[in-house]
């Protein structure tokens, strides 16, 4: 069976694990490794302020955090996106007002956003799927005329691009995920980007458990104490080191990835140009990170078959998200504004075939020789 997905490892991660612990003696949060990795997302994405954490869903927990929102206050955001996005602003007390997406990019769709923005509206949330770049220069517009902050889920959108800017560094905050399904992996892990400096002495507080140990680390204060809420956001070093070796091979990773992808769509250009399947699209003004490949079939059914068929043929293919607004905890926290042209249809149409890093040219091969016979191909 050709695996859907295999954890990222270029072999240099466990020799950085072992000088975490046995070099360093230093396996908690914010060691060597951590601030390494920082200090390189930082540089390499031009970003503010990059602090790792200890998932995406946590990072996202942060930026919600940072928002200050109230019990009432609404977020509005995709409901083709991971529960992730949702419960860190559930956390909150905020409610949840979810709009529909575009055909194309499969991302939030901006005309919706602006049609569900009331009083009660704080913060937008795009969601980059596929690690493809949501609209942002109309998105931050909207942003700008209502008021409202604006936080990236940048979770798939490691190494993207939107108009020469790295995903995750365009809104208020950004947010990244290093878990094992994504590019880059730390195992469990993620890290939150503040890109208005404003925020960044309170987003080391909100992470260090809501006190000013930051500030005392760095000579700022002569004792550190509980001045605010917070968590234990911050990753193992021995985790930090783990993602450095990945950071150190970011660009082998990424085009080794992109190889991938571009050979799946060329072998399914003839299948999309009769009308069989759809292929994903990218804008000209983004750069993706081939986090996924994709097909959307033309019906449920279709899909369901499609899946099965690849699985006798020894390709492990899956589905994506549930739309939100039709899960039991959407119904209880948030409505979805608007008419769901796309969200549902695209739901139950699109099948994700396995990419990964360091897939063998032979089982690359085999995911296109069997999706090209189940269309008689």
């Amino acid at each position: 069976m050709i695996d859907f997905n295999v954890p990222p490892y270029v072999g240099t991660e466990m020799e950085y694990v072992r000088q975490s612990a046995e070099d360093n003696h230093k396996i908690c949060g914010d060691g060597p490794f951590t601030k390494r990795c920082q200090s390189w997302l930082e540089e390499r994405f031009c970003a503010d302020k990059v602090l790792l954490t200890t998932s995406g869903t946590t990072a996202l927990e942060m930026a919600a955090m940072l928002c200050d929102l109230e019990p009432g206050d609404e977020v509005i955001l995709p409901s083709f996106t991971f529960s992730s996005t949702a419960t860190a602003f559930v956390l909150m007390g905020a409610k949840l007002v979810f709009v529909d997406i575009l055909p194309d990019t499969k991302n939030i769709d901006p005309a919706a956003i602006e049609a569900a923005i009331t009083e009660k509206t704080r913060v937008i949330v795009p969601v980059h799927y596929a690690g493809v770049a949501c609209d942002m220069d109309e998105i931050m517009a909207i942003a700008k005329a209502h008021g409202l902050l604006v936080v990236e889920d940048a979770a798939q959108g490691v190494m993207s691009t939107y108009k020469g800017k790295a995903l995750g560094t365009i809104g208020d905050f950004g947010c990244y995920s290093f878990h094992e399904t994504k590019n880059y992996s730390m195992g469990e892990g993620g890290a939150v980007l503040i890109n208005n400096p404003a925020y960044c002495e309170r987003a080391e507080i909100i992470r260090e458990k809501g006190t000013n140990r930051s500030n005392f680390l760095r000579g700022q204060v002569d004792k550190y104490t509980w001045v605010d809420k917070g968590s234990s956001y911050l990753p193992s070093d021995m985790n930090a080191a783990y993602l450095w070796g990945q950071l150190e091979a970011a660009q082998t990773i990424y085009d080794d990835r992109m190889a991938t992808w571009h050979a799946y769509n060329d072998a399914f250009a003839d299948l999309a140009a009769e009308g069989l399947v759809e292929l994903p699209v990218v804008p000209d003004d983004r750069v993706q990170n081939a986090h996924m490949y994709y097909l959307l079939l033309p019906t449920l059914e279709d899909r369901t078959s499609f899946i099965s068929f690849l699985k006798e043929g020894g390709v492990q293919a899956c589905f994506h998200y549930v739309p939100l607004h039709s899960a039991p905890a959407g119904e209880r926290f948030g409505l979805f504004h608007g008419e769901d042209v796309y969200t549902t249809k695209v739901s139950e149409r699109l099948v994700r075939l396995p990419l990964y890093y360091g897939m063998s040219d032979g089982d690359r091969a085999r995911v296109i020789e069997v999706v090209r016979a189940y269309f008689g191909k």
